[in-house]
């Protein structure tokens, strides 16, 4: 019985393309010999069967803006630093296609929200795998957000911004700002404030199906919504609405990485210092 074709689409760190130009060739030499069809940073990704992000979680979400509705199963190949999402080793790549081909893996979905003005529309992609953050500009005072969950007032935060963030997201920028931890499964989304006015301004978390009204004052009258790092500019006063998207984004870990074992590796939860000298 022959082997089904399928087609992988790959994309790379667009600053280190040299550094990862052995990587793809090794991927692209390894798919050869199973006959599969691969193409590097295409613009067309309708028939592709997996994608493959070779970089950091910066390249990640990337890839992840790239596939959006298509729903298409990612597969990170971590040539950053950290990397939560991007978790195959470059020197498990064959190893890891191996178990892919055998089905010996699984897929987790990670939420995705989306932004909504009232006034000037954002020109961007407007959905985020990680957060959607809004702050001050540079040399602003505080901003004033006025946050509403279902139409229920909850806060006024005055503060140098809010960060909205996913499951996925909670061990990024929300993180560094004292948010939690959130498992991707939780189907929850997290509020965490970025240096409020007020210290008992915690982060709260809420379920993702709870729509998110944010009307933002500004003494400069504008301010910057960033949706995964891509940032623009709005006028004060602009109403925004942030709810869970349609779709979700599919990630292909393997059977040997499960969430906590990544945390205990990444976070280095429990690492003696002395078994590091």
């Amino acid at each position: 019985m022959s082997e089904e074709k399928l087609k992988f689409v790959v994309f790379g760190n667009d600053y280190r393309k040299e550094v990862i130009a052995p990587c793809i060739q090794r991927i692209e030499q390894y798919l050869a010999q199973r006959h599969a069809l691969v193409q590097v940073d295409p613009g067309d990704l309708e028939e592709a069967d997996y994608a493959i992000s070779i970089g950091g979680d910066g390249t990640f979400l990337r890839t992840a803006k790239k596939v959006g509705e298509l729903q298409i199963p990612i597969i990170g190949v971590n040539m950053g630093r950290l990397g939560f999402l991007a978790d195959v080793l470059p020197s498990e790549i064959e190893e890891a296609l191996d178990d892919i081909y055998a089905g010996n893996y699984f897929l987790e979905n990670h939420t995705v929200i989306r932004v909504e003005t009232d006034g000037e529309h954002l020109v961007g992609y407007p959905c985020a795998l990680n957060e959607v953050a809004v702050s001050k500009r540079d040399t602003a005072s505080m901003i004033s957000i006025r946050t509403y969950i279902n139409d229920e007032f909850l806060v006024n935060y005055q503060a140098d911004g809010l960060i909205v963030t996913t499951p996925t997201g909670s061990t990024a920028y929300s993180l560094s700002n004292g948010g939690p931890i959130i498992i991707p499964q939780s189907r929850s989304l997290c509020l965490t404030p970025v240096a409020p006015h007020s210290l008992n301004m915690r982060p709260i978390v809420i379920t993702d199906t709870s729509v998110i009204k944010l009307e933002v004052e500004s003494r400069s009258h504008n301010f910057l919504v960033a949706m995964d790092g891509r940032s623009e500019k709005l006028v004060g006063g602009t109403q925004l609405t942030i709810r869970k998207a349609p779709y979700s984004i599919h990630v292909v870990k393997l059977m040997n990485r499960r969430y906590f074992s990544t945390l205990r590796e990444k976070l280095m939860w429990g690492l003696d210092e002395r078994q590091r000298k």
